[in-house]
Parts: C-alpha cells; sequence; structure tokens
C-alpha cells in the first residue's frame, strides 16, 4: 500500500498542500497524511501518525524531502523510524526509492553526509567552547533535575509534595518522581502513596 505524507511550512500555504495531495493520489496513494507547520520545533504530528499507520510492504510516499526533514541526519532518522516497521520510503524529487538498489545506494551517501554534518556540528561546537573559555563566559551545562536530587530528597523528608518540589526546583513533576523513585525503590505509579520516612 502507498501512504502519502503532504506538509507546509504554514496554514496559508494551502495550494501548496493541495498540489502535494494531488500529486500523491495521482501516484496510488490510498491515505493522504496533511501537515500545516514549520516542523522546526519537530512537532509533526501527523508524520508520526503516517509513521504508526504504514504496516510492513507498505511505502511512505512524499514530494520532496522538505516534508518530512530539516536535514540529512533528521530524513535519516525518519526513513529508519519506517524501515523499522519493515516499510520503504519514496522521495519524488529526488528520485529516491529505498525498494530499489539506487535508492539504497542514495541513502548510503546520504548516511556519510549526516555523518559529516554531525562532525561539522560537533566542531562548531568545540570552537564555540574553546572561544567561550578564552574570554572566561563558558559556564558550562546548566543544572539538571538529577543535580537537584538532594534537594529534591530534603523536601521530601521535610513533607512537601511532588508538585510543591517540582515548582520551588523549577524541574518537572516527572524529575522529581524519578528522583523519588530512585530514592523509595518504588514505581512512579505507587509514588503518590508513599509518605517520607518520619524523624
Amino acid at each position: 500500500m502507498l501512504v502519502g505524507y503532504a506538509r507546509t511550512s504554514t496554514t496559508e500555504q494551502t495550494a501548496g498542500l493541495a498540489d502535494q495531495v494531488a500529486e500523491l493520489t495521482r501516484l496510488g496513494c490510498e491515505r493522504v497524511f496533511e501537515e500545516h507547520g514549520s516542523g522546526v520545533d519537530n512537532e509533526r504530528p501527523k508524520l508520526r501518525e503516517a509513521i504508526d499507520f504504514v504496516r510492513r510492504g507498505d511505502v511512505l510516499v512524499v514530494t520532496k524531502p522538505d516534508r518530512i526533514a530539516r536535514s540529512a541526519i533528521d530524513l535519516l532518522t525518519t526513513v529508519k523510524a519506517v524501515q523499522a516497521k519493515g516499510c520503504e520510503v519514496r522521495i519524488l524529487s529526488l528520485g529516491i526509492d529505498t525498494t530499489a538498489p539506487t535508492g539504497k545506494l542514495t541513502l548510503t551517501v546520504l548516511a556519510g553526509m549526516a555523518e559529516f554534518e554531525r562532525d561539522l556540528m560537533l566542531e562548531r561546537q568545540r570552537a564555540g567552547i574553546a572561544a567561550a573559555k578564552a574570554q572566561g563566559k563558558y559556564k558550562g551545562r546548566a543544572p539538571t533535575a538529577r543535580a537537584k536530587a538532594s534537594g529534591v530528597a530534603e523536601l521530601w523528608h521535610q513533607g512537601m509534595g511532588a508538585s510543591e518540589i517540582a515548582t520551588k526546583l523549577q524541574i518537572s513533576r516527572a524529575s522529581v518522581y524519578r528522583i523519588l523513585g530512585a530514592l523509595t525503590g518504588r514505581s512512579v505509579e505507587s509514588l503518590d502513596t508513599v509518605q517520607p520516612p518520619r524523624n
């Protein structure tokens, strides 16, 4: 089964979306998932829905690579997610069809590009950190929720609830539950019934 995915970067681009849907339908896609949004924040619920929908032997079809990805790394990640379900991907503008040997070869080239892109990104990051350190501006990573475990434990022992602890320490409630779970050996689901030991 051919499954299409169409996306435009803004809700105003309805004509562009309609063109994609028409092309995908013309190619024989029995189901087309439509999405409005930039995808910059990686929130593409309809793409996730399309990947969840496909079954072994299906092919996910898009008109261009930027419909499903923002970079070579992102594209590879999406393709791998589809292939993990026993399905393949077809990108019309690039002539990529992972069901064919040439498509698999192109994907291999993309993998090399993605690795190169990742290396460049890490190199720029290292250079930026080195420059910041030289100027005395580098502060390192911000404290994580795990780094606040002692604070969570202390407030919990004082009888404070998970929501109050999360608000006070500016971390998520889920992080509080994870830390308390590690402290008590209890599952997250049962932590609401766990009381701190009395002094």
